[in-house]
């Protein structure tokens, strides 16, 4: 697939994006599908969408589709960790992949998560620093603290909004997603690391519409199942 879709074709993933993951869910949690052992360490992957999903990453790893923005993910990944705990079959290791936005950094570039932090979180009013979740005690910003070495590294800025244009101005990380900060959130919960992977799919240019997101995301599946071998490799070597 290349360049801009037609019609028919948009609409076609537009229905896959927007499709609940909670069947996804129940069928991947059947047979832990989503779960692969390298070493004697179990890993797990997880996505927001299956736009992002394509045959590349196929051939390596099923992921546990969570749904978009960082409500829906961290109830996602929260459920299935929970029930793998009761299963005996906790991940070691989670790994979010799918794509981001970014002004400065290479467009259809693949970079791992340095660091997370939640751009909606905002109490300044009362007193905490903006990004600061109340009465928790953690930094504004969260470290991913295992690192795979031969993948470029990152800041990552999560919300519930999509950033376009001049929306970029007010974050100071160097991409933008949906999910990782709920997904590293749960993972705290449950005492598992988390790898993030992103694909730089737009962000050069102002959203124009729907086909602006999905016009690279066929580059960054290819990119992004280079980069989940380095990180498949780096497991099983530790």
């Amino acid at each position: 697939m290349g360049g801009f879709r037609e019609p028919s074709e948009r609409v076609d993933l537009l229905a896959e994006l927007t499709r609940p993951p909670f069947v996804g869910i129940a069928a991947h949690m059947k047979n832990a599908d989503c779960v692969m052992t390298m070493n004697g360490k179990r890993i797990m992957f997880v996505m927001a969408t299956q736009a992002e999903y394509g045959p590349h990453l196929r051939a390596h790893f099923t992921p546990l589709i969570t749904g978009v923005g960082p409500v829906e993910a961290g109830i996602a990944l929260s459920m299935a960790l929970s029930e793998l705990r009761q299963r005996d079959l906790l991940p070691d290791v989670v790994v979010s992949v799918g794509s981001a936005g970014s002004t400065h950094l290479e467009q259809c570039g693949v970079y791992q998560v340095s660091s997370v932090s939640y751009r909606d979180m905002d109490a300044s009013p009362l007193g905490f620093e903006k990004g600061r979740t109340p009465f928790l005690d953690l930094p504004r910003t969260l470290a991913l603290p295992h690192l795979v070495p031969g993948i470029s590294v990152a800041t990552l800025s999560t919300g519930a909004n999509i950033v376009s244009g001049g929306a970029y101005d007010s974050i100071e990380e160097d991409m933008v997603d949906m999910e990782t900060f709920a997904l590293m959130r749960a993972c705290q919960q449950f005492g598992v690391e988390l790898i993030g992977l992103r694909g730089i799919s737009d962000g050069a240019e102002p959203l124009t519409g729907f086909a602006d997101w999905t016009q690279y995301l066929h580059v960054i599946d290819e990119r992004l199942a280079g980069a989940t071998g380095t990180v498949l490799a780096w497991a099983a070597a530790r």
